[in-house]
C-alpha cells in the first residue's frame, strides 16, 4: 500500500480502497489525520482546502503516503497548523448542512484531482 485515505465523506468510501472512514465531522477527520501522522505516515494532500469556502465543508479527504520509522516533522506541524485554523474558522461560522450534497461531490472532485497528479502512488 502506497497511500492511504483518511476521509469522513461517504461518497469517497464508494470509489477507493485503502481507506479510513471516520464516523464525525470535518474536524474529527483532521483529528484522525494528526494521530496517524504522529504514528509515522507522511502527508501527501493538504489537510485544508485551498478556499475558504470549502473549510465550511462538512467532509474532508486527506490523502496519506508511506508509513515512515519516525514521525515526519514537517507532515506534524501542517496537520497541527491545519487544525488550529480549521477550528479558529469554525470558532464563527457553523457548517453548512444545507448542501451536503455537494460538498461531498466537491471533496470527491478534489481527492481525485490529487491522485490525478500523484501517479505514483499507485
Amino acid at each position: 500500500m502506497n497511500y492511504l485515505i483518511v476521509t469522513n465523506n461517504p461518497a469517497v468510501t464508494a470509489s477507493k480502497a485503502n481507506m479510513v472512514f471516520v464516523e464525525g465531522s470535518a474536524a474529527e477527520t483532521l483529528i484522525t489525520v494528526r494521530d496517524l501522522v504522529h504514528e509515522g505516515y507522511e502527508l501527501i494532500s493538504h489537510p485544508l482546502a485551498a478556499s475558504l469556502r470549502m473549510l465550511f465543508s462538512p467532509f474532508r479527504s486527506v490523502i496519506l503516503g508511506k508509513k515512515l520509522a519516525k514521525v515526519d516533522d514537517v507532515s506534524a506541524v501542517i496537520i497541527e497548523d491545519s487544525i488550529s485554523k480549521h477550528q479558529r474558522h469554525m470558532e464563527f461560522r457553523k457548517p453548512d448542512s444545507a448542501h451536503d450534497e455537494d460538498y461531498k461531490m466537491m471533496d470527491l472532485i478534489l481527492l481525485k484531482a490529487a491522485l490525478d497528479e500523484s501517479p505514483n502512488l499507485w
